[in-house]
């Protein structure tokens, strides 16, 4: 029997043996495309526009992003809470505004990253870069009107700001979106303001 088993293992050696191996084929080397080094948060661009005045442009536009979030937030706010023998038409006139105004945010991002530069997105960069301060409590009729024409007047100031920063650098895409933006918001303020008076 140890005798079988030899020969039955000295016939699979002989096999394994005399397999011919498969050829080895060496692969091309992956050659990885060329890409531009950019700065962290900037990538590259070439639209005309410099890299100094995309990057001032760009830093303009998130404190528009910043104040028209915060007037969006103030305004949805105001819109849930209002009281008062006001309320139906405050509560229409205030879903009015902040509707238009949370359209407005996609459109001020996405020319931050036509520009090459990200948008703030954060509560915690929101607050830091926003003029508007937020509302402490749940304010009356009367006073929710005076904030929110207050928060729409400084958020004209700021898109001014960013227009002339935009104006200056031919940037007329950015210049457009902030004239609308303008109307929009100095409009809101002089009805609030009608309001108060």
């Amino acid at each position: 029997m140890a005798k079988a088993v030899k020969a039955v293992k000295k016939v699979a050696s002989k096999k394994v043996a005399t397999k011919k191996a498969a050829p080895k084929t060496v692969a091309p080397k992956a050659v990885a495309p060329k890409t531009v080094k950019a700065a962290p948060g900037i990538l590259a661009v070439n639209i005309g526009i410099s890299d100094a005045d995309r990057a001032r442009i760009a830093e303009e536009l998130s404190k528009v992003l910043a104040d028209s979030y915060t007037v969006y937030l103030m305004t949805h706010n105001f819109h849930w809470n209002v009281t008062g023998p006001m309320f139906n038409t405050l509560h229409d006139m205030f879903m009015g505004q902040y509707t238009e105004t949370w359209q407005a945010l996609d459109a001020i991002a996405e020319r931050m990253r036509a520009l090459g530069h990200y948008a703030p997105g954060t509560y915690a960069q929101f607050a830091a870069l926003s003029s508007i301060q937020e509302p402490k409590g749940v304010p009356d009729a009367q006073q929710m009107i005076a904030m929110l024409l207050s928060a729409n007047e400084a958020l004209s100031r700021t898109a001014r700001q960013a227009f002339d920063c935009a104006d200056a650098a031919d940037d007329q895409p950015t210049a457009d979106l902030l004239t609308q933006r303008l109307d929009v918001h100095e409009k809101n303020a002089w009805m609030l303001r009608s309001l108060l008076q």
